[in-house]
């Protein structure tokens, strides 16, 4: 099942692509009025600004469908953009493991980028709009375009800067990959990223704080870029039997809700799957159960209110798989099948344990 974020606004679809601001954007605008009333803007001053930011993410935005359309020429669906302040984040049900596909995607939005910055130099060239130089401190209709020029000329080369996981740094996997296993080119693409981004840091806390922010973000993002492949490679040699949970208590359409209640009182999981006839027919979630509480009570029938739109794995599919499918779409929990019956679960915490012991199993056989 996919968990919907509840930090973030939907703007709408675009291309079938559902586009998201999160809460915090509205933070940068406030940031804008403060320092521009701390600095003498006036009302008129401080709107030309977050038009400026407006005009800016929007370019953002192009830039990221730039990623996800070249994606969708290799198969990879864009579920959604989502516009955060430091910049924008498309979510893929999955990255392509071509190297030279993830380059062409990677390039993608930095390449929308000059695009742009191409047709806004042409323009203000036959209307003489790049004789001065640009105040991005005062902004006014004059230089308001020939800012916009500069901010997506930089922001072609700034996402170039190979700190991964920003473009840049999947340009560097991408290449890495051409000579190396895919787990060891993220190891050493984030190991550079993180590098740059205790740069970013560093300099950040002397020029710039908006710098501390990126840095922290690439930092962060690399670490889990890269514990993501180092998992999927370990896990590339096991069947997602050896990984299920048999051990569990399926709830059946018919029963009502108390029996979910009660289940999940019990303490022992808080996702059931559904069983109908020895196969899975939906999901209950802590949230469903809750929500359902609030608007049906205690007695609706448990078919009512389940998830029935829901991923099931084969048990004898990949685990590594399964563990992408699963981390690519933020499912938290799968039924696990043989042919259409339910033989058991599979969920994102078991997956970790798994690989927990089997990291003991190894550093015991190394000590032996």
């Amino acid at each position: 099942m996919n968990k919907k974020s509840k930090w973030s606004i939907n703007l709408g679809r675009i291309a079938g692509i559902e586009v998201r601001i999160h809460w915090t954007f509205f933070i940068l605008f406030l940031y804008v009025l403060i320092v521009g009333r701390s600095q003498g803007q006036n009302l008129s001053d401080s709107l030309m600004m977050l038009a400026f930011i407006l005009a800016v993410f929007f370019c953002v935005t192009l830039h990221e469908f730039g990623h996800a359309l070249m994606a969708k020429k290799f198969g990879c669906k864009t579920r959604d953009i989502t516009l955060l302040p430091i910049g924008g984040l498309a979510r893929m049900n999955r990255l392509p493991e071509n190297p030279s596909q993830e380059m062409l995607v990677a390039l993608a939005g930095p390449f929308v980028n000059l695009v742009i910055a191409v047709i806004l130099y042409v323009w203000l060239s036959l209307n003489d709009g790049l004789t001065e130089l640009i105040d991005f401190a005062k902004l006014d209709a004059e230089n308001f375009f020939p800012a916009l020029f500069v901010a997506n000329v930089v922001l072609a080369v700034f996402n170039l800067i190979p700190a991964f996981p920003m473009d840049g740094g999947r340009v560097l996997r991408a290449l890495l990959s051409m000579r190396l296993p895919r787990h060891k080119a993220t190891r050493i693409a984030g190991g550079v990223g993180q590098f740059i981004a205790i740069l970013f840091v560093f300099i950040g806390l002397f020029y710039n704080p908006f710098l501390v922010f990126i840095g922290v973000f690439i930092f962060l993002g690399a670490q889990i870029e890269t514990d993501y492949y180092q998992s999927k490679y370990l896990l590339r040699t096991f069947r997602i039997g050896d990984a299920m949970i048999h051990q569990f208590k399926p709830l059946h359409p018919s029963e009502p809700l108390s029996a979910a209640v009660n289940a999940l009182l019990d303490g022992h999981a808080s996702e059931f799957v559904v069983q109908d006839n020895s196969e899975p027919a939906g999901i209950l979630t802590r949230k469903i159960i809750l929500e359902a509480l609030k608007t049906h009570g205690l007695d609706v029938p448990i078919s009512q209110v389940m998830e029935k739109n829901f991923s099931v794995a084969e048990e004898e599919g990949l685990l590594d798989k399964a563990y992408e499918k699963m981390r690519m779409n933020n499912i938290s929990i799968m039924p696990v099948v043989k042919g259409k019956k339910l033989v058991g679960l599979i969920d994102m915490e078991n997956i970790m344990e798994f690989l927990l012991v089997r990291a003991a199993i190894a550093n015991n056989k190394k000590l032996s």
